[in-house]
């Protein structure tokens, strides 16, 4: 075939696979800007009159500062605590040839085939055998316990690609084994580690189930729990509900598109050994 010809079917196909993944966030845009009556009518039409009233309204029903500052807390202490403690154990199952460094890695990687919905049950009433059902801390805590698994993954394969003659040369110049993970490893964990923030981000950031099972007070709410307000039991304020949604998405795509260079080089690498 020629060369041309399949640049050309390469071009039109991305074009298609971009027009299906941007068509939702066309129609969410342009209808978080109509009244509820244009969007009854149509819902590809544009809007006649921007309202951009919607987005007021979405900042009072969210209460957005605080919904965000607590979405913030949650998705950044748990991105971090699962980075941090993964980290740390991937090195150590990686670089340990024992039976048991290998019964971890199978357990972890075992892990990451229960569905969450088959221990939500059990985990509500763990959460509150512990007391922390409502508590910010423990809904992280949760996360961190429900992320590590694949993170471990990764991180343990990343690290087999490590010349261990590294560790070798910190060690005769002085280095124990903290300070070798921390100023000689760890830096050159960077690719899968952005992967990891950048994969956990998201899922956390968006994630509703967890919350609703764990966070009872309206002040702890998160800005996907919010969402909730906008329906009632007879109506759904749909246009206000489109501004929120796009509100919240949007330090999730600046952060993605800040690391998004990292994900596919963290993901390979991380796979050479995994």
């Amino acid at each position: 075939m020629n060369k041309k010809l399949v640049n050309v079917i390469q071009w039109l196909f991305l074009l298609v696979a971009a027009v299906i993944v941007l068509f939702p966030i066309y129609i969410a845009v342009i209808n978080s800007l109509k009244t509820d009556g244009e969007m009854a009518r149509s819902i590809l039409a544009l809007p006649k009159t921007l309202q951009f009233q919607n987005y007021i309204i979405s900042v009072k029903k969210l209460d957005f500062i605080r919904t965000t500052f607590n979405t913030f807390f949650i998705t950044g202490l748990a991105v971090s605590g699962i980075i941090i403690s993964s980290a740390m154990a991937g090195y150590i199952i990686s670089r340990s040839k024992t039976k048991l460094a290998s019964v971890f890695q199978i357990l972890f990687i075992a892990s990451m085939l229960i569905p969450f919905h088959s221990i939500m049950i059990s985990l509500t009433r763990t959460a509150m055998f512990f007391n922390v059902k409502g508590s910010l801390l423990g809904t992280v805590a949760i996360y961190i316990g429900l992320g590590v698994n694949m993170a471990i993954f990764l991180y343990v394969g990343f690290v087999g690609t490590i010349p261990i003659d590294l560790e070798e040369a910190a060690i005769i110049d002085g280095c124990g084994p903290f300070k070798v993970f921390l100023y000689v490893i760890f830096p050159l964990l960077k690719p899968i580690t952005a992967t990891i923030a950048i994969l956990d981000a998201l899922w956390i950031w968006n994630d509703f189930l967890l919350p609703l099972l764990m966070i009872t007070d309206a002040k702890n709410y998160t800005l996907i729990l919010s969402a909730n307000k906008f329906f009632g039991k007879y109506e759904a304020d749909w246009t206000s509900l489109l501004a929120g949604l796009l509100m919240t998405s949007a330090p999730l795509v600046v952060f993605y598109l800040f690391f998004q260079k990292h994900i596919v080089k963290g993901i390979v690498a991380g796979a050479v050994k995994g």
